[in-house]
């Protein structure tokens, strides 16, 4: 009998081993995957800021490298040949992505809550009246003579933050969070006496802050790499955005190429600052918004697998 159990003893701790180093083995393997699915992430954006900051005749000769062969900050120079410009621009989009996001996650929230509650009375029409947004646009021109004509938004901040202060994709996203609140919560702050805006400030939007952190996210990339409002209602340089005015310089980039390509202008085309200045302006249309993301990617993560539940 010892020596029976000896021999199982053994098989099984042999067994264990193998189930060990093949959990190991996978565990190892899906880490490489990863890290391989990391590098093609990061890669391109580190190619995007070593080519900003190589010479364009460095380009020319010895193409795309990881490490600028000749060092040039020439590309950032000509891209901020008008430093108030971009200043002003900068500051135009920073606060436009500011007040925009936290009014549009309010105003989101809000609408989410009240398609949630399965006593509101209206709930069900409201559900279909953001749906058929979803399905049905009125079009660029009717859109656009309400705005002017009758809201007077053009060349006004407001124009840059009200036509995307709802958007019914974000609106169902909270709403699916929402739908997976526990409903005992609000029963019994009800039962305390508490009125719906007090339930909905001091007890459903602490215990949101997953849902806040994704959909709030997602407004204010909207906000930030948006330039077509600014190129439809923005005609004062004041109030130009950030991504206007990189679109415009982008145009003048192209104008001059093609103008030194067909020889209208009598300059080098090596020496000009075209691929550059392109990844220039990448860099500083996307570092504010790369530097902001790692700090809310936890809530990030956590709020686009609970609200992607139910909807």
């Amino acid at each position: 009998m010892k020596a029976g159990s000896v021999i199982v003893k053994r098989g099984a701790n042999k067994a264990a081993r193998v189930r060990d180093k093949r959990f190991s083995i996978g565990l190892w393997a899906g880490y490489t995957v990863l890290a391989l699915i990391c590098a093609c992430c990061v890669v391109p954006l580190l190619y995007i800021v070593a080519i900003s900051f190589t010479e364009e005749r460095a380009l020319a000769i010895n193409g795309y490298r990881l490490i600028p062969s000749t060092f040039s900050a020439l590309a950032y120079e000509f891209v901020a040949s008008n430093p108030s410009q971009l200043i002003n621009s900068y500051t135009v989009t920073i606060s436009v992505t500011i007040i925009g996001t936290f009014i549009s996650l309010l105003v989101t929230a809000m609408l989410a809550y009240a398609m949630s509650r399965k006593y509101f009375l209206l709930g069900k029409k409201i559900n279909f009246a953001v749906f058929f947004t979803m399905i049905f646009n009125v079009g660029l021109v009717p859109w656009y003579i309400l705005n002017v004509r009758y809201y007077h938004l053009n060349n006004t901040i407001f124009s840059l933050i009200l036509p995307y202060l709802i958007v019914p994709w974000n609106v169902f996203l909270f709403k699916g969070f929402l739908s997976e609140f526990p409903d005992a919560l609000i029963e019994a702050a009800r039962i305390d006496g508490s009125s719906e805006a007090a339930t909905f400030f001091r007890i459903v939007l602490p215990n949101c802050k997953p849902a806040l952190a994704t959909v709030g996210l997602f407004i204010a990339f909207m906000y930030w790499n948006d330039w077509w409002l600014g190129m439809l209602y923005i005609e004062k340089s004041s109030l130009i955005p950030l991504q206007l005015m990189l679109y415009r310089i982008m145009n003048n980039i192209e104008f001059l190429s093609t103008s030194l390509n067909t020889g209208y202008i009598s300059v080098t085309t090596t020496l000009f600052p075209n691929e550059s200045a392109r990844m220039a302006m990448c860099v500083l249309a996307t570092g504010p918004m790369l530097i902001v993301f790692p700090f809310f990617q936890k809530y990030f993560v956590k709020g686009l697998t609970v609200g992607a539940v139910k909807g």
